[in-house]
């Protein structure tokens, strides 16, 4: 069983102004906190600011996962459903592939497509947007690939949800869309609490809400809980260990050839960056597909990459 819900069991304030209006380092509103209305407003910690450091380690506690199960997306002119799972931001890649394949009943992939870039949003130039949508949609089909992003509606994984969609009538079978996104940032959240229910989800904003919602297009999702809200960052070791783990599998038993993976980039900012020269270190190292006029990481790297000797 993956472990799943990460209820804070201690805060620490920021200052001591009245707890109910101070937000915790965890993100939340302190009078959001279970024990803060058990304790009917009293000093939810007495701890003084400053006097240590917030972990989802020392100041959470785990229980068994308690939202998993159907999204049932309402309002687009196609039916869409997707499976989903909350789950620790330290559950096991082991367990989370064993999920997927026995569980929802994902065929192992014969390639990753990790895509990465922007997470507000931009727009694309209507020849870049096309490329992508023909490539990607013809790569997908062909290879039987799983393509990952962040699943949320903004930015670059809204725009994969949006070639998806364009060239559906190609699409032979459904493609693995696998959005990895952090718990605390999804709109609606709290309507996902559940054991194997099917959830109508309206994929709408709040009115200056800054959370996100949840991209109709994406197949599945994996909702990473590390204990914060409003915050990204959760996600992004399980989607690098799920990544090699399942690279470590083999397509074919026989020949002992192992799944590949290749990373496009779109738009993105410095972390795009540092995720591309990750790939780039590992042995062997990850092919990296640049879109060119997509913006800012994507640009910089394009032209580093032309004005570059050959010798490095």
């Amino acid at each position: 069983m993956i472990p799943s819900s990460r209820e804070p069991h201690r805060c620490i304030p920021g200052c001591q102004i009245c707890h109910q209006l101070v937000r915790c380092c965890c993100g939340r509103l302190i009078k959001e906190h279970s024990f803060y209305r058990s304790n009917a407003g009293g000093n939810p910690s007495g701890d003084m600011p400053g006097s240590e450091v917030w972990t989802a380690e020392n100041h959470t506690v785990k229980s068994s996962t308690d939202a998993y199960g159907t999204i049932d997306f309402q309002g687009g002119s196609q039916t869409s459903k997707a499976k989903y799972v909350r789950l620790s931001s330290d559950s096991k890649v082991e367990d989370i592939l064993h999920l997927m394949v026995e569980e929802w009943r994902m065929q192992l992939p014969k390639l990753i497509i990790s895509v990465h870039g922007g997470k507000q949003k931009f727009d694309l130039h209507p020849h870049i947007k096309e490329a992508l949508s023909r490539g990607l949609v013809k790569v997908a089909t062909t290879t039987g690939s799983w393509i990952f992003t962040e699943g949320l509606n903004d930015g670059v994984a809204e725009h994969i949800g949006d070639a998806l969609q364009e060239n559906s009538s190609y699409l032979n079978q459904k493609v693995c869309t696998v959005g990895i996104a952090p718990w605390g940032v999804v709109e609606g959240r709290q309507d996902l609490i559940g054991r194997n229910i099917v959830v109508p989800y309206q994929a709408l904003l709040t009115p200056l809400s800054k959370l996100h919602v949840l991209n109709s297009l994406h197949s599945h999702f994996i909702l990473v809980d590390d204990g914060t809200v409003g915050r990204h960052g959760a996600e992004v070791s399980i989607r690098k260990d799920l990544e090699s783990r399942i690279c470590l599998q083999q397509i074919h038993s026989r020949t002992g050839k192992r799944i590949p993976i290749v990373a496009l980039i779109l738009e993105g900012g410095p972390s795009t960056i540092l995720r591309v020269f990750e790939y780039l270190q590992q042995n062997p190292p990850v092919p990296v597909v640049v879109c060119e006029g997509s913006g800012r990481a994507a640009d910089l790297l394009a032209y580093v990459y032309k004005h570059t000797e050959s010798q490095g």
